[in-house]
């Protein structure tokens, strides 16, 4: 097992730069996720720590090596792929051993170890069975199995559960973590997925445009974004924005929007008085109150545990979380107040987060 050190690293295709400079620690044992949105550069990092890829500039380091020359196969990694890359004509236990047979590994040291692999993944029953036999769920074990019977110092998965269903991506995010937990091996993973981002993680790379916008444990995220992408990538739904200007009446702060509606807030930035400002509130903290931001319902999603509901207020679309058993009607009004406690203030021309006073 290993750190895992990005430093510096840039890439280019041609004249167009895909990555700017990203600097990234991964401790050993960490269980790391590059997310972000399609085309950030999250999986053209993974595939230069892999090898798959070459570094225009910067430094790739495993274990406090410098790999950038080294070839994949000399990194000490294992790679689990989004499509599986299973032999169709070798069977589990044969597709799982294959990297060992590679290495001329004698044929008890790779049954061994197969055997160890199959013990861990629950796949004992199915090693003589081909590809085409197993449920995608099973593939994908059998993908994470011949990464495993190597050993290896790194695992980077690329996107491992896009191909599956919803209910087994939540089996297989509860398989993996366990994995992690058990074997404890660097771990670094890529997905767009924001919610396996924040249930596996035990840190999060946020991606956009080639850069990194913010490194953190995923509430660290949650809690206290850098900017309005990544208040507005992480959390399902998203957070909610409504843009304005500032004002402080008798000492009482509330954002003005831009159809004259005021919302009433309890506190705001030092200096901000007259300020255009963008305030985020997450669905699950924008509450039905007596008073408030008049919003007209649109579109109302009962979940069971709760009901989302979609509403139009002050010129902005806007999403609401409620637990209350309450029903509304499209068309109908409500009023709704940010929660005091979670608020969050951008700059309206940056987008960085600012903190209240």
């Amino acid at each position: 097992m290993a750190s895992v050190d990005v430093i510096g690293v840039r890439k280019a295709f041609g004249h167009v730069e895909v990555v700017h400079g990203v600097d990234v620690t991964i401790r050993d044992g960490e269980f790391v996720i590059l997310v972000g949105p399609s085309g950030c550069g999250k999986t053209t990092l993974l595939r230069m720590i892999a090898g798959l890829e070459n570094v225009t500039s910067g430094e790739i380091r495993i274990g406090g090596q410098i790999v950038n020359d080294l070839p994949p196969k000399m990194r000490d990694i294992a790679m689990v792929f989004q499509n599986y890359a299973l032999y169709p004509h070798l069977t589990v236990g044969q597709n799982m051993g294959f990297s060992l047979k590679l290495k001329k590994a004698s044929p008890a040291e790779i049954n061994s170890r197969v055997a160890e692999a199959a013990e861990i993944l629950g796949l004992q029953s199915l090693l003589d069975r081909y590809p085409r036999q197993l449920s995608g769920g099973q593939r994908q074990r059998v993908a994470m199995g011949r990464a495993i019977v190597r050993d290896p110092q790194v695992f980077l998965f690329d996107e491992p559960l896009s191909n599956l269903d919803a209910k087994l991506r939540v089996a297989m995010r509860a398989e993996i973590k366990e994995l992690h937990r058990r074997l404890a091996t660097t771990t670094v993973y890529v997905t767009h997925d924001q919610i396996e981002a924040m249930t596996m993680a035990d840190k999060i790379v946020v991606m956009h445009g080639g850069i990194v916008e913010q490194i953190g444990a995923p509430l660290e995220l949650y809690d206290r974004p850098a900017n309005q992408f990544v208040a507005g990538f992480i959390g399902s739904p998203a957070m909610n924005f409504l843009s304005g200007t500032l004002n402080v009446k008798g000492g009482t702060p509330h954002l003005t929007l831009a159809d004259g509606a005021e919302v009433p807030l309890h506190k705001a930035p030092a200096g901000s008085d007259g300020r255009p400002m963008v305030l985020g509130v997450r669905p699950e903290n924008l509450l039905v109150a007596q008073e408030g931001l008049a919003a007209e319902v649109g579109v109302v999603e009962p979940m069971g545990s709760e009901t989302q509901i979609a509403v139009k207020a002050g010129g902005h679309a806007l999403i609401c979380l409620i637990r209350d058993r309450l029903m509304p009607k499209p068309g109908d009004m409500l009023r709704l107040a940010p929660e005091p406690a979670h608020v969050h203030f951008f700059e309206a021309e940056t987008g960085r987060r600012i903190d209240a006073v």
